[in-house]
C-alpha cells in the first residue's frame, strides 16, 4: 500500500509537506501544492482516514445505532438527521449490533443517536463518562454528555384508547411492542391508566414485536375469540398493517367487525382500506431534532432535553361501538 512517505519521497520534500498540500493548508504554494496532488494521484495514494481522525480528534462522521432496518419507520427519521447534518458539514452512518459500538471508543465518529434498544444503558453512561457526546430516542438517561429526545407516546396512547371509548367501544384489545422497548412501555402504561379510569370496559393485552407478523397473529386470536365488534388499539401502524393484512383474507369487516388504531402515521396508512386510524408525528423533525441537539453538544452548547408531540389521526378504520 502506498504511504505518505512514498508520496513525499517522490516530490522530494517533507512528510509535513505532502501532508499541508494534502488538507489544503497555505503554508504550501499552489505550484508545491498542485505537484505533490498529481504525484498523489499517479500512486494512487489514499489517505489513511482512521489515523487523521485520531490525530485530530474529529472525524466530522456521526453515528445512529438502530435496532434493526426493517419496516417503513426509520426513513424518515434518518432523511431529518441528513438534512441537518449535511448543512453543518457533518456525514451520517447508520450502525447495528454491537461489533459498530467500537466506533466511539475508537473516535472514528464524533458522536452518536441512539434508538436501539439493545445498546445498554450501562454501556451508554460508560461512554458518556469518556467524554463522547450522544442523544438517545428511546431512554432516559440522566448524564451531562447525554441529551434525549423522545416522543410522547404517553399522550398518543392516552389518545388512541380515548378515541376507540368515545366511539362507544367496550372490549378492548391492545397490541403492545417488545418487553423491551421503552416507546412500548410508555404506550402501554398510558393505556393502563386510561383504561383504570373506566370500569365497565374489557381489556385483553397480546404482545407483539412492533412486526407485521406479531399483527397477523393477533388477528387469528381475535378472530378466534370473537362474539362481537371489537376495538384493537396496535402500538406502531407495522403490527395495524399485519392486523389488515389477514382480516381482508375473512369475512371480517374493518371498520364494523374489528375497529383498528394504530400508532406512528406510516405512509402505507393513507392507502389502507378504510383508511386506519393512527397516531401521528413528524418523523422527519424528530430526526432534524437528535442531530441539532448533538451538534450543540458536540460544540460543548448547553442543551435541554427535547419531547416530540403527536396528534390523532381519525380513520374509517374505527365505527361506532
Amino acid at each position: 500500500m502506498i504511504s505518505i512517505k512514498d508520496v513525499a519521497k517522490k516530490a522530494g520534500v517533507s512528510i509535513s509537506t505532502v501532508s499541508y498540500a494534502l488538507n489544503g493548508n497555505p503554508k504550501v504554494t499552489e505550484e508545491t501544492s498542485a505537484r505533490i496532488l498529481k504525484i498523489a494521484s499517479e500512486l494512487n495514494y489514499v489517505p489513511n482516514a482512521a489515523a487523521r481522525t485520531l490525530k485530530k480528534r474529529v472525524s466530522k462522521i456521526i453515528g445512529v445505532y438502530l435496532t434493526d432496518f426493517s419496516g417503513a419507520f426509520y426513513g424518515e427519521i434518518l432523511q431529518g438527521m441528513k438534512e441537518v447534518l449535511n448543512k453543518r458539514g457533518y456525514d451520517l452512518i447508520v450502525c447495528s449490533g454491537s461489533y459498530s459500538h467500537r466506533l466511539l471508543p475508537q473516535r472514528m465518529i464524533d458522536g452518536a443517536v441512539v434508538l436501539d434498544h439493545s445498546f445498554a444503558s450501562e454501556e451508554l453512561l460508560q461512554l458518556a463518562d469518556r467524554g463522547h457526546k450522544l442523544v438517545v430516542l428511546d431512554r432516559e438517561l440522566s448524564h451531562s454528555n447525554i441529551n434525549h429526545v423522545l416522543l410522547d407516546n404517553k399522550a398518543g396512547a392516552t389518545l388512541a384508547v380515548e378515541y376507540l371509548i368515545e366511539r362507544g367501544h367496550r372490549k378492548l384489545y391492545v397490541l403492545t411492542g417488545p418487553k423491551d422497548s421503552y416507546d412500548s412501555k410508555q404506550r402501554l402504561q398510558a393505556t393502563k391508566q386510561t383504561i383504570e379510569r373506566h370500569s365497565d370496559l374489557i381489556y385483553v393485552e397480546i404482545e407483539g414485536n412492533f412486526n407485521k407478523d406479531s399483527g397477523e397473529r393477533a388477528a387469528e386470536q381475535i378472530i378466534r375469540e370473537y362474539k362481537e365488534p371489537v376495538a384493537v388499539f396496535c402500538m406502531n401502524d407495522e403490527m395495524a398493517i399485519g392486523l389488515y393484512n389477514t382480516l381482508l383474507k375473512t369475512d371480517f369487516r374493518i371498520g364494523e367487525h374489528i375497529h383498528i388504531i394504530g400508532f406512528d402515521n406510516i405512509e402505507l396508512t393513507q392507502y389502507t382500506q378504510p383508511r386506519l386510524a393512527t397516531i401521528d408525528y413528524s418523523k422527519r423533525k424528530w430526526g432534524a431534532l437528535a442531530s441539532e441537539q448533538l451538534i450543540k453538544l458536540i460544540g460543548g452548547e448547553k442543551v435541554e432535553h427535547e419531547r416530540v408531540y403527536v396528534s390523532l389521526i381519525k380513520g374509517e378504520s374505527v365505527g361506532e361501538g
